[in-house]
């Protein structure tokens, strides 16, 4: 049982404040990876990430879900942004509410073998900047445009 399984536990469905991290991977033809996701936002596409467990740094948080969720192992990670605040508030379909602190990170450095772990996902894809799709979950749409505003192609 991880962190926030425990937590839960205890305090039942009340908000808590929970910290995460996602990462824009970005291929050699500037496209991102999008995820289609499983979990919460049944079918929206996001970046891959998640929360943070006991003792991580963000770095580690982003590193460990990107493995987890593909299978591919990312190198120097550049921050985005923090995100945060009362736009960051979630209530997910058991009940369970929060609001995240989320670290945005970007890479253009992976390697491995991709491997999508289907409890999370439905299906991985890069797509081009130009051609995003309009179903990203709200809050992974505001990192991307703050990704894309400060983002210069090599």
């Amino acid at each position: 049982m991880g962190y926030v399984e425990e937590l839960r536990e205890i305090v039942g469905h009340r908000p808590l404040i929970l910290v995460g991290a996602v990462t824009i991977i970005m291929d050699t033809e500037n496209r991102i990876l999008l995820q289609k996701r499983k979990t919460t936002s049944y079918g929206m596409w996001g970046i891959p990430g998640g929360l943070m467990e006991l003792g991580e740094s963000a770095e580690e948080t982003a590193r460990r879900e990107v493995f987890e969720e593909t299978g591919l192992t990312v190198g120097k990670l550049e921050l985005i942004d923090v995100f945060s605040g009362k736009d960051s508030y979630l209530k997910v379909p058991n009940g369970d509410e929060f609001y995240a602190v989320t670290v945005a990170y970007y890479t253009k450095e992976i390697s491995g073998t991709f491997n999508m772990d289907e409890d999370e996902s439905l299906d991985f894809c890069f797509i081009s900047l130009d051609e995003l799709p309009e179903n990203i979950v709200k809050s992974h749409k505001k990192m991307i445009d703050r990704f894309l505003s400060i983002y210069k192609p090599d």
